[in-house]
């Protein structure tokens, strides 16, 4: 391995995909348990490396030299060998800075929190000190030196005004989870959260919701990417270049996901989407089919739809973790609220609104068997599928009409927030 990066499990790592845009040179990934890292460096077969969670302060004793900036902080992610020595530095410092540029809240004289006690933890706090916040406070799950307890964090200094969470909550797969509750904190202005898959964690989401500046932790990963390369080729990188790949990559990532009644065309233009833009397609019906070998009609009768719903919440929960995807809904899907907070995670959320007359009744459909079913369901659905979608499509023309204008919507898109 020439270069690349290292870390413990990296099996959804988007870095190999910010280096190729960065230049052409091969960026490998290569997972190492605790016991291969030291081997691993005193072979010293690589011309420069990243290094990420867990071992961002395990490789410090085999470096022979450490910058100061990694020193002080007390942690390395990025290694170049030169010439059989090996240099550490810590490139998460100016990709985190970059990232609270962008979130576009001044950290000054600001009383901030971060949220976790690990290396990346080290780096926050050194970044947050060096922009001139007033106060920082670092926190952990059980009592710690240097740290309060997350409890003691919310009971105490709800005064907070900016917080970055530096945890792995809410990182795929683990969707669901949030390391904290920003509505906790009424004085928040800025969150940062560094985890960057999914795109938007519940975190990011919900201080959103609450008005909250908030970002997730993509474009640190395409910062510090760049800042690494002008380490492991001494060569400057423009500052723009960083925009561009964030783009790209964001682009890339985000899947197209699609409701709207049973019949209303979903299937037919996922499977479209999917030929015309070379993007996989995954159905929620047909995964719960999948996984249970039963049709729906047969679990709807059996079990009710109290059962299939909670089949349908799993499904789309799985579905959320996808990236650069097509994702096509059960017409019903909506119902739940977070299934749309789970799809909106990596996606945009298209609503494909046809009108009740086009939409054919069929018996595999169990909330859409009949003309009445139908009406019934359309007039209880629609305002829910309105709220719920990103955009709406106007459907009342053929699948390859809603097919472009989904295409356009989506390649046309600002994705920069």
């Amino acid at each position: 391995m020439e270069y690349g990066l290292i870390g413990e499990h990296l099996p959804h790592s988007f870095s190999p995909e910010i280096h190729k845009r960065i230049g052409s040179y091969k960026y490998e990934i290569k997972e190492l348990a605790p016991d291969e890292v030291e081997d691993f460096l005193k072979k010293r077969d690589f011309k420069g490396i990243n290094v990420t969670i867990p071992y961002k302060q395990t490789v410090i004793p085999f470096l022979d030299e450490i910058d100061e900036a990694a020193k002080s902080i007390g942690a390395v992610n990025t290694i170049v060998n030169r010439n059989g020595k090996l240099f550490g530095y810590n490139t998460d410092f100016g990709g985190l800075c970059a990232l609270i540029k962008k979130n576009g809240i001044s950290v000054y004289d600001k009383k901030a929190i971060i949220f976790g006690n690990g290396g990346t933890s080290h780096t926050a706090e050194a970044v947050l000190k060096s922009l001139g916040a007033r106060t920082v406070l670092k926190t952990d799950l059980v009592p710690s030196f240097g740290a309060i307890t997350n409890e003691e964090a919310v009971l105490r200094h709800p005064d907070a005004e900016f917080i970055i969470n530096t945890t792995p909550c809410g990182m795929f797969p683990n969707l669901d989870s949030s390391a904290f509750d920003p509505s906790y904190f009424p004085d928040l202005k800025g969150v940062i959260d560094v985890v960057y898959n999914p795109l938007s964690t519940k975190l990011i989401q919900k201080a959103r919701k609450l008005g909250i500046r908030a970002q997730g932790g993509l474009y640190m990963l395409v910062m510090q990417a760049i800042l690494a390369a002008e380490h492991f080729f001494d060569k400057k990188i423009p500052e723009e270049k960083a925009e561009e790949i964030y783009l790209d990559i964001l682009r890339m990532k985000k899947n197209i996901v699609l409701i709207g009644m049973p019949a209303s065309g979903k299937t037919t233009v996922g499977k479209l989407l999917s030929e015309e833009l070379k993007m996989p397609l995954f159905d929620s019906d047909e995964l719960i089919v999948n996984q249970t070998g039963r049709e729906i009609p047969d679990i709807f009768e059996n079990e009710g739809e109290e059962y299939f719903r909670k089949l349908e919440h799993d499904a789309i929960l799985n579905l959320s973790g996808k990236t650069g995807s097509i994702i096509s809904t059960g017409g019903g899907a909506v119902l739940n609220p977070e299934n749309i907070e789970n799809l909106s995670k990596n996606g945009k959320i298209y609503f494909i609104d046809r009108p009740p007359e086009k939409l054919i009744p069929t018996l595999d459909r169990p909330t859409a068997s009949s003309v009445e079913a139908i009406k019934k369901r359309y007039a209880e659905r629609y305002e829910i599928y309105k709220k719920s979608a990103d955009s709406i499509i106007d459907a009342d023309c053929s699948p390859k009409d809603v097919l472009r204008k989904i295409r356009e919507d989506f390649l046309n898109e600002n994705f920069s927030d």
